[in-house]
């Protein structure tokens, strides 16, 4: 599932679409697209792992769930839910969900909450956090409705970096290291945007789906942990385990 900072790139990607005017659409999708042609895409924005695109007086939010793709100037060998094609070129959604919601994304989206917004705001983060005492830490990195955007490698590595356990409890943490990792979900997130773009995401990976703690230089522990069970990797020596 793309994490917030690849939804940022596609968004950057798709910058000479913007103001330009469909010419076709087509795909297998079942919210009504029809009308598209000769609209203008007044923008595209993200919240999080929703990709938006803007006309006048609606939008598509579209979510990649697990295997969703996108390509850019050429075609997979399938049918796209979604096909835009403009005069400088066309974009193709696979495997994802979409939704036709009328309004302006302002009305339905608190940018807040969204880590790599200029609108970010960390002391909502906080408030909320000390709302959820018994929540994991896991599961508390990636409620999207605090966090927008952070994904299962980001929680990963964020927890190693703070060196907070993933099987702490968030009212457990001291107000310390409740911020340290409000501020570095926001940082790690930044710094994924720059190793994806740079096609160095996988080599800079501290702790997911590695074998070896590279603090300690023993074997990483990995489990399904919290609510969510998503596979996390972690060390159980330099990770504290709070509560």
């Amino acid at each position: 599932m793309p994490e917030g900072p690849s939804i940022v790139i596609l968004k950057e990607e798709l910058k000479p679409f913007k103001g330009k005017k469909v010419l076709e659409v087509s795909g297998d999708t079942s919210v009504q697209i029809d009308d598209l042609v000769n609209m203008k895409v007044h923008d595209f924005r993200t919240w999080g792992k929703h990709f938006l695109i803007c006309f006048k007086n609606f939008f598509f939010r579209i979510h990649f769930l697990l295997w969703g793709t996108y390509r850019i100037n050429e075609r997979k060998d399938a049918t796209p839910r979604l096909s835009l094609r403009f005069k400088n070129g066309e974009v193709n959604f696979y495997t994802c969900s979409i939704r036709r919601i009328e309004g302006s994304p302002d009305d339905f989206y608190d940018w807040e909450s969204d880590v790599m917004a200029d609108e970010w705001n960390a002391a909502k983060a906080e408030k909320k956090l000390k709302e959820m005492k018994k929540v994991n830490v896991s599961d508390a990195l990636l409620n999207q409705e605090i966090f927008s955007g952070v994904g299962n490698i980001i929680k990963n590595e964020v927890l190693f970096r703070i060196k907070i356990h993933p099987e702490s409890s968030t009212g457990a943490l001291p107000k310390r290291k409740l911020k340290e990792m409000i501020k570095e979900a926001r940082n790690y997130s930044f710094d994924f945007y720059t190793w994806k773009k740079a096609f160095e995401l996988k080599k800079n990976w501290l702790i997911y789906k590695k074998k070896k703690c590279p603090r300690c230089n023993i074997p990483s522990e990995k489990g399904y942990i919290g609510k969510t069970k998503r596979l996390t990797f972690f060390c159980n020596n330099c990770q504290a385990l709070f509560g």
